[in-house]
């Protein structure tokens, strides 16, 4: 592997590694429905990052940023998710009337692979931190000699590989950590701060200036 190529590696990896919505959401969602949740949620995620490649190595990315409205909407739309996904912990976490049971690890929600794999989609694609990201790294490991297209989407394939072992690898732990999280006031607690983590994530990219 040429050393061009592993410092990708290195730096994507240490990206993967670094929490964060995608982290989170795993999490949340291997709680909510096991390891076939998270890791199905976490093949959605990782999908959108072929999105993100393909659209950087045709410059859409480049008009993406260069245009306010069409940037701003991306912002707008990713906000909203991140809170749609917030409210959605709150309620999991007020469920039954109060009632202290987990609706997560204890009794698991009948596991749905669309619902999983639309969840991580939309969470990364809908990402703008993402496209920055992808349109200013990826071009610098990318030989002009040879077709960009090609050589976006292998990369983002390095990406995919690492992300998906370390975020089904998270989801491993979850599940193995099924006695810790499955007291019923920590079962609450923990999809309340998910909750408040997404909201709060959603409100700073609605209203990020940078």
């Amino acid at each position: 592997m040429e050393l061009g190529l592993w410092a990708y590696v290195v730096a994507i990896t240490v990206l993967t590694l670094t929490p964060g919505v995608d982290s989170l959401l795993v999490v949340r969602n291997t709680t909510r429905g096991g390891w076939k949740d998270g890791a199905v949620s976490s093949l959605g995620i990782c999908s959108g990052l072929f999105i993100h490649a393909a659209v950087s190595a045709v410059g859409i990315s480049l008009i993406l940023l260069q245009t306010a409205w069409a940037f701003n909407g991306l912002k707008i739309a990713g906000a909203c998710y991140l809170i749609w996904l917030g409210v959605g912990s709150f309620r999991r976490a007020m469920q039954r009337g109060g009632s202290l049971e987990l609706s997560g690890l204890t009794q698991p929600q009948a596991f749905d692979s669309y619902r999983s794999f639309r969840e991580g989609l939309l969470s990364n694609v809908l990402n703008p931190k993402t496209v920055i990201f992808y349109m200013a790294f990826l071009p610098q490991f990318i030989n002009p000699q040879q077709s960009p297209m090609a050589q976006s989407l292998f990369l983002a394939l390095l990406h995919f590989a690492i992300a998906m072992i370390w975020q089904c690898t998270l989801a491993t732990i979850v599940v193995r950590a099924k006695a810790l999280v499955s007291q019923p006031q920590l079962g609450r607690l923990f999809s309340g701060i998910a909750g408040a983590l997404f909201v709060g994530l959603g409100l700073k990219l609605a209203f990020d200036r940078g």
